[in-house]
């Protein structure tokens, strides 16, 4: 893929995911986004990981967290985030459900699109691995939210 069409790609791929975040209410937007940040504060933790244990390539010069993995993660990620803490928060078997339901969309993309599309391909997980990448962040989201919503009652 061109410098430019990756440029294209990831403004598209952002966009296009912020559209779903019209129609969440504003309340369950403030209510659920500090999850959403602990979690990407996570992904600073281990996307270097992964590029220095070479899980994942992207073919496009720069080789740049901006460049490659922010765009993922404040686009799909982001919208896949509070969208299943909407539906299904209180319900923890749902939530998982849900999660690995879009987290399994993502791996069979990951494993047969974008590498055909130029865009990235896994070096050293295999498709169950970079599942399991995506899904135990849910256990943090959700672990997250509930202790937000929890704090008084349980640290008093």
């Amino acid at each position: 893929m061109s410098m430019k069409n990756k440029w294209l790609f990831n403004i598209s791929m952002v966009l296009l995911s912020w559209i779903p975040l019209l129609f969440l209410e504003w309340r369950s937007i403030k209510r659920f986004f500090p999850a959403f940040i602990f979690v990407y504060l996570i992904n600073l933790i281990d996307v270097p990981i992964g590029k220095k244990r070479r899980w994942w390539q992207f073919y496009n010069k720069p080789n740049s967290f901006f460049y490659n993995e922010f765009p993922f993660l404040i686009g799909p990620m982001l919208t896949v985030a509070l969208w299943s803490l909407k539906w299904t928060y209180g319900n923890f078997k749902k939530f998982i459900t849900l999660s690995a339901f879009f987290h399994l969309i993502f791996t069979i993309l990951a494993k047969s699109l974008f590498p055909r599309i130029k865009l990235f391909r896994l070096v050293r997980f295999n498709a169950f691995q970079f599942f399991i990448y995506f899904l135990y962040k849910a256990f943090f989201l959700y672990g997250f939210q509930f202790i937000y919503e929890n704090k008084k009652r349980l640290f008093h």
